[in-house]
């Protein structure tokens, strides 16, 4: 088929925070790439820069008086309130699985969410996946079925990639909006290694993770037609589908409510700084504040209506 199909999905925008351009670059996470002349460190302090303004922005934009409420994910809302509503967006992407150990990271940071917002959606834990590439978003099946066909005997080199190219992860901090939350990492740049890894093993980030996989799916033949491609490494945890949790009983925004939830996160945050940063923790990374991508198992080809952490899988790549 050619073409794209218009199918109506939730208004969002990524932008990047972090001060890159890609506009002179084919492949556009070489962008940071080459600003950073490569080196880790630098890279790690993009993705830092772009997670903390973002937060920060985030944070004055939900504690205004004139804000609205949070927004609802409307498509999520009728596949948790209408029986038989399917979600009409097909998608195709590579997704990276998080370790046992984050998913309990996750767990414990999810539980303590509910305390304040006991209607907030939470990705289940075999549902949880961070973004490695996304291929393409919001088409038909059939348009999605004819992409895989065309490149699906390259797939998994692609998903094997991770085993043999293992970009660090850590620094894990809650990343918030009007409309989702996620737990983020940072590239690692020679923090507390472990036994076996040496300083150059962290030189190749997950920025250079992802610039791969672009430049390996577009050797493919496959055009990358992802909705960003902002320095961030994250894991959708939540997402609004009610208003109860921040509105009064008349139904109107709460500010009170919505400064209570705010300093929830920022409470986790610290909690997750002093435990899980080797700064703050005498070098420690405590289990699940480190992720290798690629640890147990390699890259997930999904494909369908995966949005929410659904989908089939194509291929499941050769972790280590």
């Amino acid at each position: 088929m050619s073409g794209k199909a218009t199918i109506s999905a939730p208004a969002q925008t990524f932008v990047d925070l972090s001060g890159t351009s890609t506009e002179a670059f084919k492949n556009p996470y070489e962008a940071l790439i080459a600003a950073c002349d490569g080196n880790a460190a630098q890279i790690q302090d993009r993705y830092t820069l772009h997670r903390v303004t973002r937060n920060t922005q985030q944070k004055d934009k939900m504690l205004d008086r004139s804000f609205p409420g949070v927004s609802i994910d409307p498509i999520l809302h009728k596949l948790e309130n209408e029986l038989g509503y399917k979600d009409p967006r097909h998608c195709l992407v590579f997704w990276a699985r998080p370790t046992e150990k984050v998913k309990g990271l996750i767990e414990r940071v999810q539980n303590e969410l509910r305390t304040v917002a006991q209607n907030l959606w939470l990705m289940p834990r075999d549902n949880l996946h961070m973004t490695a590439l996304e291929i393409t978003h919001s088409r038909t099946a059939p348009e999605i079925s004819q992409i895989v066909e065309n490149f699906k005997a390259s797939v998994p080199l692609i998903a094997d990639y991770p085993s043999g190219h293992r970009a660090r992860l850590i620094r894990p901090m809650i990343g918030f909006d009007a409309s989702a939350l996620a737990l983020s990492l940072v590239p690692a740049a020679g923090e507390s290694l472990s036994a076996g890894r040496t300083l150059n093993d962290d030189q190749f980030t997950y920025h250079h993770l992802r610039r791969d996989l672009f430049n390996l799916c577009e050797d493919a033949g496959v055009k990358v037609d992802s909705r960003y491609v902002v320095p961030s490494s994250h894991l959708t945890i939540g997402r609004f589908i009610k208003s109860e949790d921040f509105t009064d009983e008349k139904g109107v925004p709460s500010p009170g409510k919505m400064e209570a939830f705010v300093k929830k996160i920022e409470e986790i945050n610290e909690w997750l700084k002093w435990e899980y940063w080797p700064e703050y923790n005498n070098g420690v990374i405590n289990d699940g504040g480190e992720w290798i991508v690629g640890e147990g198992k390699g890259l997930d080809c999904r494909m369908g209506t995966l949005w929410y952490g659904g989908g089939e899988s194509v291929y499941v790549g050769k972790g280590f």
